[in-house]
């Protein structure tokens, strides 16, 4: 009868209680055929030597990370545990990481800190994009690389319309394909923020335009959706933000030129925008997605769209489709300025990240004696 009343509690919190696995202190794994079991249903049989070998290039590549990326040193990680030869069979890491033993305190924490990489490593190399890469790249950026026009004669980028009724172009003082974001990239960034999920890795992909003007930051949205470029019903609303300038001011604004019929310089107009936002003071209304390893002086318009992918298949198969995500950011001259001139934003935001992710390796375990 008292079997009836025993359960595996970090098992049932992260299950019921909303915690991630990752951030569990320790494995209940008693046999290797509980952690064959357990194995196989995470989604690899270990009969199959491609599995197998699967797995043991996830153990390379989470030492790998713990120690070129997260700065630990290799022997700090215990000999029996970076070694295959040592270890034998795999699935000792997950008895030791089981394991209640004070003499094999040190050899429990490492092995449950090597098994959180792998794990993430296993999500982060599992999606659609690790299969369709280049169909991916190709279908989201050829439209944005068709619409840049450069102009041979002043080496000024622009976007402009490939339609004969289409807008006049916009000025561009940069545009960027931001860098693929890498599987130890993304590795860290799912270990340094315990919400997030690999299918919740938007930026892979994307772009990055740098504008002249505010004004011009807003005209490469409209360019954007008018040209069919992107498609905003995609938008993921829960993923934008705006600090740079208020939409429902910016719209009203334009709303006044439009009746006023006067025509403005770009400094005027430019001098205008900021003059109504200072007018509006609390009431203006900006938003940026929380991130806590973000700095606030980063100011930007930021959206997540979604591209439908068509795939052709071979040998007679049905194509099929689905949608992937990606980042689009515009920012204005000054904006992008500010960035240039201050110290490096971005080392300093991985820098934070990179902390973060040391500490979760050894979640719910204190941190002393590693």
């Amino acid at each position: 009868m008292p079997q009836k009343f025993l359960f595996d509690s970090d098992m049932l919190i992260s299950v019921a209680g909303g915690r991630s696995a990752v951030d569990s202190p320790r494995l209940h794994i008693q046999s290797l055929d509980q952690a064959s079991s357990f194995i196989q249903s995470y989604g690899f049989d270990l009969t199959r030597p491609q599995d197998l070998e699967k797995l043991w290039y996830y153990h390379r590549r989470a030492l790998v990370l713990i120690v070129e990326k997260l700065g630990f040193d290799l022997q700090e990680i215990p000999e029996l545990l970076r070694e295959r030869r040592f270890l034998g069979d795999l699935r000792r890491l997950f008895l030791l990481a089981s394991s209640t033993e004070e003499s094999e305190r040190r050899l429990q924490r490492w092995s449950c800190a090597i098994l959180r990489c792998m794990h993430v490593y296993v999500h982060a190399e599992n999606d659609l994009f690790s299969s369709f890469g280049e169909e991916i790249q190709s279908q989201i950026l050829s439209p944005f690389q068709k619409a840049i026009y450069h102009d041979g004669t002043t080496h000024k980028a622009y976007l402009k319309s490939q339609r004969p009724d289409g807008r006049e172009p916009v000025e561009l003082l940069g545009f960027e394909v931001k860098p693929f974001k890498t599987s130890s990239s993304t590795v860290i960034k799912l270990l340094a923020k315990p919400d997030a999920l690999a299918m919740k890795i938007f930026d892979k992909l994307g772009v990055r335009f740098v504008t002249r003007s505010l004004f011009d930051s807003f005209q490469v949205i409209r360019f954007l959706v008018e040209e069919n470029i992107m498609s905003y019903p995609h938008i993921m609303p829960d993923q934008s933000s705006n600090n740079l300038y208020p939409v429902d001011l910016f719209i009203s604004v334009c709303k006044e030129l439009t009746e006023s019929g006067k025509d403005y310089s770009e400094d005027a107009l430019n001098l205008l925008f900021e003059q109504k936002l200072q007018a509006s003071g609390s009431e203006a209304q900006l938003f940026r997605k929380q991130n806590s390893f973000s700095g606030d002086d980063y100011r930007f318009i930021k959206f997540i769209t979604r591209k439908l992918i068509h795939i052709q298949t071979q040998s007679g198969k049905e194509p099929f489709s689905f949608f992937y995500p990606f980042e689009i950011q515009i920012m204005d001259h000054s904006a992008h300025q500010a960035v240039l001139s201050g110290p490096s934003e971005h080392d300093a935001y991985k820098e934070r990240q990179r902390l973060a992710a040391r500490k979760r390796l050894f979640s719910g375990q204190e941190s002393s004696g590693v």
